[in-house]
């Protein structure tokens, strides 16, 4: 958390404005401003606040999980990672009076125009990194699962290249970037895919179904701004629309049966024992459902 649908509504906000701010794009960064240097993933802080001053923001984008802030010299990338968020705001109210900035945050960009962007990161996981090359931090990601590239055929000659289970497997960032806890559970309860099932077993039928519940979910969530589940994101509605995620106990939507939890890989993880059944190999080396 954040995850796709998350980080994308952050990306549309600051390409087009949103949030209760203007665009980024245009602007120019004047000046970082520096409060946890471990922040700064590359280069070292000073080359980072030496390099990044006077660069005008061209344009915003996103691959899997990762920010992408386009300047004429260099690319700045953030990863919001458990607790991360950014927040573009001006730097005085309406009466001219500072606005200070909080307590959480970590970077502050200085901008024209009398604003700033400021990384907040409460947990202190989240990282930034300032290159010429983002293939250099993005080089091991796999494919972007609302690409039109990425085929039934494709995901399912993908995933049958492994014996893992598959909610492990849809969260590892090199397998399909930028699905995470919630949106992977999601995903698997619309396919009626078992969060525990090898993915080596499934067919190119289960395959294609959880493609398209991949995706259905997560523009699902882009259309309701993310999901709003704690203190870390806010301003999302997707939470409102769970199918299993969260909802131990909860009757399923489309049986009635209680969503169960079990931890997967220490995550929690949601699912309907009925409408998810595990799908397991047999004596005989042919997959068979129980």
């Amino acid at each position: 958390m954040p995850e796709l649908p998350e980080v994308e509504t952050i990306v549309r906000a600051l390409q087009n404005g949103g949030r209760g701010s203007p665009p980024l794009v245009g602007r120019v960064i004047e000046k970082a401003e520096l409060h946890w240097q471990r922040s700064i993933a590359t280069p070292e802080p000073a080359r980072f606040t030496q390099k990044i001053c006077h660069q005008p923001v061209k344009s915003i984008s996103r691959r899997g999980k990762f920010i992408l802030i386009h300047l004429s010299d260099a690319v700045l990338l953030i990863h919001l990672r458990m607790s991360g968020d950014l927040r573009l705001e001006p730097v005085t109210d309406e009466t001219g009076s500072p606005i200070p900035p909080l307590i959480h945050d970590r970077v502050i960009f200085h901008l024209t125009d009398g604003w700033r962007l400021a990384f907040n990161d409460p947990r202190k996981f989240g990282r930034l990194w300032l290159v010429d090359d983002p293939h250099s931090v993005l080089n091991g990601l796999g494919p972007e699962p609302l690409d039109e590239g990425l085929t039934a055929a494709v995901f399912y000659q993908h995933l049958s290249r492994f014996r893992r289970q598959l909610k492990p497997l849809l969260l590892d960032q090199s397998v399909i970037a930028g699905l995470g806890n919630i949106y992977t559970d999601e995903a698997l309860h619309l396919a009626r895919l078992h969060p525990l099932t090898p993915s080596n077993l499934i067919s190119l039928e289960d395959a294609a179904r959880l493609l398209d519940a991949i995706r259905s979910v997560l523009q699902e969530g882009i259309r309701r701004n993310g999901a709003s589940i704690d203190w870390v994101y806010r301003g999302g509605s997707f939470q409102n629309h769970f199918r299993a995620y969260g909802r131990t106990g909860q009757p399923c939507p489309e049986c009635g049966t209680s969503i169960a939890r079990l931890i997967v890989g220490q995550r929690s993880t949601h699912f309907c024992p009925v409408c998810q059944p595990l799908k397991v190999a047999p004596a005989g080396g042919n997959s068979s459902t129980s």
